[in-house]
């Protein structure tokens, strides 16, 4: 007959950091603490992105880069003024709810009927 004895976790402690999982707050790009990186070719470009920065209410670095072989790049600033609000649906109602279309009927009679 043996005996078990248990000597607790083997991997005790190990540390989350040497994982990749990030440990800081999420980091929201635009903000002037972490301003957006944008490059461009001439200093026009810089003033009509300049504009567009702060009308969207945004902060960036943005740099100018004359050489020959320079690619413009606001890819960054692409993605922040693409993104979406948050969608609001509007909720279809209960089948004894009064129907939205102002028959007065009950949605189960009346458009639930067509849909």
């Amino acid at each position: 007959m043996s005996k078990f004895f248990f000597k607790g976790r083997k991997d005790a402690r190990q540390s989350h950091i040497n994982h990749g999982y990030q440990t800081n707050a999420v980091v929201k790009a635009g903000s002037k603490k972490h301003p957006l990186n944008l490059v461009v070719n001439s200093e026009q470009r810089k003033v009509e992105l300049e504009a567009m920065v702060t009308e969207a209410g945004l902060y960036a670095d943005i740099a100018i880069d004359t050489s020959e072989l320079a690619v413009e790049d606001i890819s960054e600033l692409t993605v922040m003024l693409s993104n979406k609000g948050t969608q609001i649906v509007e909720k279809t109602p209960a089948r004894n709810d009064p129907c939205y279309c102002g028959s007065g009927k009950k949605y189960k009679k009346c458009c639930a009927l067509s849909a």
